[in-house]
């Protein structure tokens, strides 16, 4: 896995099943916030707005592999890859650890769409200071 962001997560108490483990819809959640902190450390956002109007990431797919349980006050691992980036998608890859054990992997594609001012909304290439950036070493 060639990462390129790594961020860490608590696991909260809202966050655990009666067993006392990370409900596995959680996970999603965990994916969402990682994606958004990868896009804000590139100075982009899952919704933003550019000279022809604003933009955002509607997702297309989204899976999500159990390992291992996590718990709660667990301190998750997470890593992300951009596992490929289309002319108007991007799909990112996600491993979640704990101390180097493996707990879960998931992987997320989203769409690059313009936002029309009627509501509609259109897939478009991803602009080239949007491609340039999600390919960039961080700029932090």
């Amino acid at each position: 896995m060639n990462v390129v962001f790594q961020t860490q997560r608590r696991v909260e108490f809202r966050d655990t099943d009666a067993a006392g483990i990370v409900h596995f819809s959680v996970f999603f959640n965990y994916m969402e916030e990682a994606e958004h902190a990868f896009l804000r450390e590139r100075g982009l956002s899952v919704f933003a707005h550019d000279a022809e109007g604003p933009l955002s990431w509607p997702r297309v797919s989204a899976h999500c592999d159990y390992i291992s349980p996590a718990r709660f006050e667990d301190v998750l691992e997470i890593a992300l890859e951009i596992a490929r980036l289309g002319s108007k998608s991007a799909t990112y890859r996600f491993k979640f650890s704990i101390a180097g054990r493996p707990v879960a992997s998931g992987v997320v594609t989203s769409v690059c769409c313009r936002l029309d001012p009627d509501g509609t909304m259109r897939s478009i290439p991803i602009p080239d200071l949007i491609r340039e950036r999600l390919s960039s070493p961080r700029t932090s």
